[in-house]
């Protein structure tokens, strides 16, 4: 009896983790110029296979599906870079990854920290190892991997204190490491996007510091008050990342699992007067008409909740979108770079901060991949999901750096 209540078991969760993902990734768009489809879905299914992989092992009690999840990433390829100097060392106590090209050079160097993605709570510098030297060795510059204090083990800001401590350590030793302490810039994808643009407006606020020169922010999730802009429903299955996952990894950054997630996709987390006094910086009457062409028909907000609200820690200004920061600090925002993805569940969390802060007289360059999916980047040099948009959108963020 035991043997067959494990078999029905194993079954069930067969059918919930595997079999129902599996035509669930059926749903998503993989037309993105019809060149190279199966990869695309390939890489979707992977990714959507390791986490409910890791829910299985964490219902059986063998590891925890975050531990699983890193452990899986740990195992991407790592290239060989004859042409750098890797060096693993710590900044303030903070472990970090130092490329520098090999060639010498008459002068300083440009220098990147680059904060990685990951929900706070996954990514590592095996991760990122390809991406680093590819922009160290094509940039000339000197590239910085910061390898932060994880969530939920270590809640915020934690990841912030980190970053924010490496970059005044880099600044403050710049020279030590052939960089010019006046052209250090900061770069972050996804959820280091949020880190960077947060840090960058925090070394406004601490002042006598040299300015950082610019920041590059790659498909950065930028704000969690309206779970319901364009981008959220027509990408709302991925590639990917999906918009599920986006609000389960939220919460399970918070631990906050154990909430009605439909109805905080519906913005039931969020009171009426914060919506009113933030909807002329973070509303889908601010995107652009064409990034509504393929369809944009949300469902009716969710009633206020104060239960949602709490868990979301809405109310923690710590935790609050550099979107909506004032306009004295926004003016001061180095020049930016913005990427951003078409088939991206957070496209449009990127156009929003682009136009406010082009409202507040910021350059900003801007790289909108009309084929790119989240997360693409991280992938460069490692074959199979290497795409042919891949190289083009690093290259372009190196021509960035070198212009500076």
């Amino acid at each position: 009896m035991q043997l067959f209540s494990g078999f029905s078991l194993l079954q069930s969760w067969f059918l919930k983790y595997f079999l129902i993902p599996y035509f669930t990734t059926r749903k998503i768009d993989l037309h993105l110029g019809d060149k190279e489809p199966f990869r695309i879905w390939l890489l979707h299914f992977v990714a959507i296979s390791t986490f409910n992989l890791g829910k299985i092992f964490e219902k059986l009690g063998i590891c925890g599906q975050i531990k699983f999840v890193r452990f899986a990433m740990s195992l991407l390829p790592q290239v060989k870079e004859p042409k750098l100097y890797i060096t693993d060392t710590m900044f303030e106590n903070v472990p970090v990854r130092i490329y520098q090209p090999k060639k010498t050079t008459p002068g300083l160097r440009k220098g990147l920290l680059f904060i990685h993605g990951g929900s706070g709570m996954f990514g590592c510098k095996k991760t990122y190892h390809a991406l680093c030297c590819y922009l160290s060795r094509e940039s000339d510059s000197v590239v910085v991997f910061v390898e932060y204090r994880l969530g939920p083990e270590h809640q915020h800001p934690a990841q912030l204190s980190d970053a924010l401590a490496t970059t005044l350590y880099f600044m403050k030793h710049a020279k030590d490491y052939g960089v010019d302490p006046n052209h250090i810039l900061l770069g972050g994808d996804s959820s280091g996007g949020t880190v960077v643009a947060v840090a960058c407006q925090e070394l406004i606020k601490i002042g006598n510091q040299p300015k950082i020169r610019a920041q590059i922010l790659i498909y950065p999730f930028l704000q969690r008050m309206d779970l319901m802009l364009p981008s959220h429903f027509q990408n709302q299955y991925g590639p990917f990342l999906t918009r599920k996952r986006v609000i389960s990894l939220g919460l399970k950054y918070l631990n906050q699992e154990c909430v009605d997630k439909q109805k905080l996709g519906r913005n039931g987390h969020v009171p009426e007067e914060l919506k009113q006094k933030c909807k002329k910086w973070i509303s889908a009457d601010l995107i652009p008409r064409e990034f509504k062409a393929r369809g944009y028909n949300p469902p009716m907000p969710a009633p206020f909740s104060k239960e949602l609200y709490e868990a979301s820690q809405l109310w923690n200004t710590t935790l609050q979108s550099p979107i909506i920061s004032e306009d004295d600090i926004i003016k001061q925002v180095p020049e930016t770079y913005i990427l951003t993805c078409e088939y991206d569940v957070i496209r449009d969390d990127g156009l929003l901060y682009k136009k406010r802060l082009e409202d507040n007289g910021v350059p900003v360059t801007w790289n909108h991949v009309k084929e790119g999916i989240h997360g693409f980047i991280q992938f460069i040099d490692s074959g199979v999901f290497e795409f042919s948009f891949t190289k083009p959108a690093a290259g372009n963020i190196v021509s960035f750096i070198k212009g500076l």
